[in-house]
């Protein structure tokens, strides 16, 4: 089998802490190479301190491994960005440009480019979103996705760079805490029930948004890059879905487990931002084309987040 040299950028994040270790797993540690701006901390592995904004550094390191592919996962998440938004839009599109032509200059057959449901805005079909869908977003983080997919697109286009995307839901997972994206509260909670603190959620009762598990995330996201390339027929970004719900429904979910559980709510400028996005997707083109399918419900989810945080604790 062909032997792969892989480099994560944005290691540290939510999603690169887990698939880092996915990748190590299956093409071993000395041929993934986890990169951030700062260390990580119990580390194991090989590990390169990376500022993605410097064009040089990527490609020096890009260079001296000989990488064969990219995940590119650095960028700062909805709300976050709308705090700085000019800040946002630098970081998350230099930083793009800088992998996209470290990767066309050099030994780079294949790049990952995550980008979101925030690429959406409220004019969308709000149920079962469709893939091809007029995209308007509300925030600079999925103006900078938008852009982003319109970019790998052209570079697979111009170049022949092979440049696949997903646009992932809101990632729950146990492996880390929220990172500022404005679904975050469904990782949040979970560590509120365990600290047998109350849940003060920033977004309403009703408000239904597009969930998946972090274990369907890393799985699609394997996945489609395993997939072959004839088989690809999306170039800017992949709908991809696992399960929707509502800030009352994951409570009566915890509640089930952990009755004397309570929630209020008090919802902030978040709301807005949920209110742009859709409540459910199709993602029938996953389907069809690399044979995406989630196996994480809410009450499965629900359940092994607790087992897992709970191991952690021990």
């Amino acid at each position: 089998m062909h032997t792969e040299k892989i480099l994560i950028i944005g290691a540290n994040g939510q999603l690169g802490t887990v698939l880092t270790q996915r990748l190590q797993e299956k093409w071993g540690l000395t041929n993934v190479i986890a990169s951030d701006i700062y260390p990580s901390d119990n580390f194991i592995g090989k590990f390169e301190i990376l500022d993605a904004t410097n064009f040089d550094g990527v490609q020096k390191i890009v260079k001296y491994y000989k990488i064969t592919q990219i995940y590119h996962l650095a960028a700062v998440l909805s709300a976050n960005g709308e705090k700085d938004p000019l800040k946002t839009w630098d970081i998350n599109m230099k930083t793009l440009f800088n992998v996209l032509e470290a990767s066309r200059l050099n030994t780079v057959e294949k790049v990952f480019f995550p980008s979101s449901i925030a690429v959406f805005g409220d004019n969308v079909q709000k149920e079962l979103t469709p893939q091809d869908s007029i995209l308007t977003p509300a925030t600079v983080y999925g103006m900078s996705k938008v852009a982003g997919e319109n970019w790998i697109r052209y570079y697979h286009e111009k170049y022949g760079l092979d440049v696949r995307s997903i646009r992932y839901p809101g990632v729950i997972g146990y492996q880390s805490l929220p990172g500022g994206g404005t679904t975050d509260y469904a990782v949040d909670i979970y560590h509120k029930v365990l600290n047998n603190e109350p849940f003060e959620c920033f977004l309403k009762n009703t408000t239904t948004l597009p969930m998946i598990y972090m274990e369907d995330a890393i799985r699609a996201t394997i996945e489609l890059m395993d997939a072959p390339n004839a088989n690809i027929t999306v170039r800017t970004s992949y709908n991809l879905a696992g399960m929707s719900f509502n800030p009352e429904q994951i409570a009566e979910t915890i509640q089930r487990l952990y009755p004397d559980f309570e929630i209020t709510y008090k919802p902030d400028f978040r709301q807005l931002i949920a209110d742009s996005w859709p409540q459910s997707i199709d993602d029938s083109c996953a389907y069809k084309d690399w044979n995406w399918t989630p196996n994480y419900n809410l009450d499965s989810m629900t359940a092994d987040m607790f087992n897992n945080l709970k191991r952690k604790e021990d």
